[in-house]
């Protein structure tokens, strides 16, 4: 596969990231300012708590995609793979963006689904062009005297 369609890709997963986070952002802080102006309480928490919560909870996944953007752009930039911690990065934001997408077609609609499935098809595919290639494992010469599967130096079974 070509190095300059691997390097595209990861950086516009990089910029998707980037532009899901501040969207992500934006919606807590408005759900926040609703649930502050509506004084809308559940189970008889304050309202100030679930507003304040919305905003954390919003900043905090916010953060994490700006994370996983980062680090999908040095992929990028430098055309090469990042270490452990990198990768298990990008398999949790790819886990959650498969599970928000299953949740995503009974709450929002299909046309969400299909952005989410977009990312999720993004970062599965930097996780596969840039995994790691392993060594091919060496094999043994076998005996060349005697028959397959007898052990070497032993008398051929009658």
């Amino acid at each position: 596969m070509s190095g300059v369609l691997r390097r595209l890709i990861a950086i516009v997963a990089a910029l998707v990231l980037f532009a899901e986070a501040c969207g992500v952002v934006l919606v807590n802080w408005v759900l926040g300012l609703v649930a502050r102006n509506q004084h809308m309480s559940m189970a008889g928490v304050d309202p100030h708590a679930i507003s304040v919560g919305a905003w954390i909870a919003g900043g905090l996944f916010g953060l994490f995609l700006v994370l996983c953007g980062i680090l999908l752009l040095v992929i990028g930039i430098r055309d090469r793979t990042l270490g452990r911690f990198a990768r298990i990065t990008l398999i949790v934001c790819a886990v959650v963006h498969a599970v928000l997408g299953a949740f995503t077609v009974g709450l929002v609609g299909w046309q969400a689904f299909a952005v989410l499935m977009v990312v999720l098809a993004l970062l599965v595919f930097v996780l596969v062009a840039y995994a790691r290639e392993r060594p091919a494992p060496e094999v043994e010469p076998g005996p060349e005297d005697g028959p397959p599967g007898a052990p070497s130096g032993a008398p051929a079974a009658a």
